[in-house]
Order: C-alpha cells, then sequence, then structure tokens
C-alpha cells in the first residue's frame, strides 16, 4: 500500500490531471452536492499528515539570513501583488477565479520545497527554514491580504477567514507536532526520518486528489457549458510561475551562493496549494468552488514546472560541486 502511495506523489503530474477529469466526469453524471461533506475531511487528510514531518526546530538553525530575508520579500512584497494583478487583468468579471489566483500566490512554500531543493542539490537546511517561516507567516497574513486587495470585490469574513486557517493549518500543525514527539519517543529519531516519516506525505496526496475531484465535480455542469474556462485559468498561471521562476532565479544568482539561490528559486516558487485550496473550499461557501478551481489548475502548472526547473539547474547554476560565492 505504502509504495503504491508513494508511486502516486511522484506522479502527480499525471495522477492529478486524472482525478480532475474523474471529477469533472463525475459531476456532469450524477448530482455531486452531497461531496461537499467530504471537504472536512479530505482537507484534515490533506494537511495532517505535512505537519507531522515538519521539523521546527531547524527555523533556530543555520546561518542563511540573507536567504531567508530575500525570500520573505519576495513572498510577501512581490508574489502576492503579482498574483492579485493578474487576477484583476484575467479574471476582471470572475472575482473567485482572481480570489483562486490570489490564494495561490499567498501561502508560500510546501513539502515540496524541500523536495525539489533535495532533487535540484541545493541547501536543504534553509529550505526547511523556508518551508515553516513561509507557512506561519503566510497563514498569519492571508486574511489581511484577502481582506484588503480582494474586499471591494467579494464578501470577505476576516474573523471567517482565520477561524477556518486555525482548523485548517495550526490545530493539524499542534497535532502533527504531538504525534511526531510520540513517534519519535516510542521509536527514536532515525527510526522516525527513515521508516515512518517519509509514508505521512503519501496519505496528504490522498487528501489533496481528494479536494481537487470535490472540486472539479462541483464546477463540471459550469465548465461543460464554458468549455474555454480551463484554458483561460491555465494562461495566467503558466505566466504566474513563468515570472516568479525568473525573477527568483536572477536575484538568486546575483545575489546568494549556488545551494542558497536554488532554495529560494523553490522557497518563492512553490506554493502551499493544498492550504490555499482548504481555505477556497472552506472559508467561501459555495462560490469558492471557483477559487479552488483555479488552485486545483495551478497543481499542474507547479508541479510540471519545478520538475523541468530541476533539470535546468546545472546550466543555470553551475554542476554541484560548484560553489560560486556571492556577487
Amino acid at each position: 500500500m505504502w509504495s503504491f502511495l508513494q508511486t502516486i506523489t511522484k506522479k502527480l503530474t499525471l495522477v492529478i490531471p486524472t482525478m480532475m477529469a474523474l471529477g469533472f466526469l463525475y459531476g456532469i453524471s450524477a448530482e455531486a452536492g452531497w461531496l461537499k461533506a467530504m471537504i472536512i475531511p479530505f482537507t484534515f487528510l490533506m494537511v495532517y499528515p505535512m505537519m507531522v514531518t515538519l521539523n521546527i526546530k531547524k527555523v533556530f538553525e543555520g546561518s542563511d539570513i540573507k536567504a531567508q530575508g530575500i525570500t520573505l520579500g519576495v513572498n510577501f512584497l512581490f508574489t502576492p501583488f503579482l498574483a492579485w494583478g493578474m487576477g484583476l487583468a484575467f479574471f476582471a468579471d470572475k472575482p473567485y477565479m482572481a480570489l483562486g489566483l490570489l490564494l495561490a500566490g499567498l501561502v508560500p512554500t510546501s513539502g515540496m520545497t524541500i523536495s525539489w531543493t533535495g532533487f535540484a542539490k541545493g541547501n536543504m537546511a534553509a529550505a526547511v527554514k523556508m518551508t515553516v517561516v513561509g507557512l506561519v507567516a503566510g497563514s498569519l497574513a492571508t486574511p489581511f491580504y484577502v481582506r484588503a486587495l480582494m474586499g471591494a470585490a467579494i464578501e470577505v469574513d476576516v474573523t471567517a477567514v482565520f477561524s477556518q486557517i486555525f482548523f485548517i493549518v495550526f490545530l493539524p500543525m499542534t497535532l502533527g507536532f504531538i504525534t511526531q514527539r510520540l513517534l519519535v519517543r516510542k521509536f527514536g529519531q532515525e527510526h522516525f526520518q527513515k521508516r515512518l516519516g517519509p509514508r505521512f506525505p503519501a496519505l496528504s496526496t490522498i487528501g489533496v486528489l481528494g479536494i481537487v475531484f470535490v472540486a472539479l465535480a462541483l464546477k463540471a455542469r459550469t465548465i461543460a457549458a464554458s468549455p474555454e474556462l480551463l484554458l483561460t485559468i491555465l494562461l495566467p498561471l503558466v505566466l504566474l510561475y513563468g515570472i516568479n521562476f525568473t525573477i527568483s532565479t536572477v536575484i538568486g544568482k546575483r545575489l546568494l551562493s549556488r545551494g542558497d539561490a536554488i532554495a529560494m528559486v523553490y522557497g518563492t516558487v512553490m506554493r502551499n496549494l493544498s492550504i490555499a485550496l482548504a481555505i477556497a473550499m472552506n472559508a467561501f461557501g459555495e462560490k469558492g468552488a471557483d477559487a479552488a478551481l483555479v488552485v486545483a489548475a495551478a497543481y499542474i502548472i507547479q508541479v510540471q514546472s519545478a520538475a523541468w526547473y530541476v533539470k535546468l539547474t546545472p546550466r543555470l547554476f553551475g554542476p554541484a560541486a560548484a560553489t560560486s560565492a556571492p556577487a
């Protein structure tokens, strides 16, 4: 079972579009309203396993202050406003889809930030720190960004958004940390890291696929009536990720060492789409399905682009053995 789940996790570029197609087919052939009851269970299954493997202690280690500062600047002073501006341009008459684009640009980093940094032979310790800091800061900042940037176009209940973030992020984070400590105490740190910890992200994938299925099923008839809608969604996402990769790569090459630069790229371009998807589906009622559709489509672009960037890394930053000094 675990090997099957891990295989699925490694093939998200194929599995997520497949699940989107299945959700679409179900939504146009059957009544999908009952699936709303599955949103909360899938949300917990999506977020909690990710939190079990989160190493919060890494925040207080390392000497990569410059990389962390640049990452925070890009994540909170550039990307949200880029996503917001693109939402205004591409979804002027579809505010909840513009919200989806904003949410996709608001919560930085995920477990994949660490994984892709490792694949590209970047600074893993810096990536872990970026993941923890980005998750916490992004979760706290999201209600304020949404209210400030989208409040004139959609109804934003900041208290409700904060409430959802508590249940979506901080409660699973607390339970995940407790679970981690209990498992380490019982089996030891080495056994947890090598045998138990790697299994949890595969469980999270089930939640992601479940939410994607529900989001597409709920919007299937809208898509069927306007099939060009998916192309309308994919275009701004391709541009968003393309611009983010370009800006982060240029900054990294100019200001950081190879390892820190790679961590910074993945720490700024990879977004926590699981959290964004959960907020869209839980905090904005039925209209949140429009936002969730955009976030679900972002999975396709994010995973594909991250994989291609690993292949381009030696050409952009030199081989892993090279340790060029910051400019």
